[in-house]
């Protein structure tokens, strides 16, 4: 599912109510200044709920910010294996 979304979630299998949170998500990040009350009002009448909607635009929102910072200051990204090697510590013990 994770693999079919990232590569197209307009065509994805996923439920109408996530598409549509997809689509103003894209919209937020890629043309914030099309984003209206009515994109918000189409994803709720979608089935979204205002609650899930707003977090989901938090959580957007933050990434969005983390990952232009991140681009500004030439943040390192570690290689995929050494990513993979940490997961376990994160998993087990969190940020600390």
């Amino acid at each position: 599912m994770t693999d079919a979304v990232l590569a197209d979630w307009r065509t994805a299998p996923v439920s109408e109510p996530l598409r549509a949170t997809l689509g103003f998500l894209e919209q937020l990040t890629l043309r914030p200044g099309d984003v209206s009350p009515e994109g918000a009002d189409a994803v709720r009448a979608a089935g979204v709920s205002h609650q899930a909607l707003e977090d989901a635009v938090h959580v957007c929102a933050l990434f969005n910010m983390i990952d232009r910072i991140a681009d500004a200051l030439a943040f390192h990204v570690p290689a995929p294996q050494d990513a993979e090697a940490a997961a376990p510590r994160f998993f087990e013990r969190g940020y600390r």
